[in-house]
């Protein structure tokens, strides 16, 4: 489970097919195989690590459902550490699992994305959202999409600043949402 609250702003060192190597230099300082990190708000497993690196590999679903796919060498990419039980959970419950992709309308700061209408009803104005692994607050919500004021700071810490109209970014919305809607909708695993 994370945050959204961006650690570090790193970079795709290389990269081959579905593996992938970061340079990192906070989010590996207590990192060891096996263990969870956001990119792009997408959980992944390290699978090797340095002092100032760590690799991963993307499965094809992975793949398929983010926009790890787009990431090129020196793209840079948000990094979170998985939260522990005595860290201050400043952002929302995020579990780095990307429920679809959007497509900016607008940069930030009054930064706007399209996305799919099937995502949009777990959106509530003043509820949250997390974009490329970054816990944001939603202004508004429309037919097509959804609009969050973002913080000169953020800006300046994450990918927002490097992210231009048109530009796919992960999301994730609210885990409770979708819990409240299988509860009242009665729906049952057979």
């Amino acid at each position: 489970m994370f945050t959204g609250i961006v650690e570090e702003l790193g970079s795709v060192r290389a990269r081959d097919g579905g593996k992938f190597e970061f340079n990192a230099k906070t989010v590996v300082e207590d990192a060891g195989l096996g263990d969870s990190i956001a990119v792009n708000g997408v959980c992944v497993t390290v699978t090797a690590c340095g002092d100032d690196w760590f690799a991963v590999d993307a499965v094809d679903e992975t793949l398929a459902r983010s926009s790890l796919d787009d990431l090129r060498v020196g793209d840079p990419v948000n990094l979170e550490r998985p939260v522990r039980l005595q860290d201050r959970l400043g952002g929302h419950i995020v579990q780095g699992h990307v429920d679809g992709i959007g497509v900016l309308r607008h940069e930030a700061p009054d930064l706007s994305v399209r996305c799919e209408p099937s995502l949009l009803k777990y959106m509530v104005e003043k509820g949250s959202v997390t974009i490329d692994g970054i816990s944001l607050t939603l202004v508004s919500v429309d037919g097509e999409g959804f609009t969050v004021a973002v913080i000169p700071h953020t800006v300046e810490v994450t990918t927002l600043g490097h992210r231009r109209e048109g530009d796919k970014v992960n999301l994730e919305v609210d885990v409770l949402a979708k819990y409240v809607e299988r509860l009242l909708t009665g729906q049952t695993v057979i």
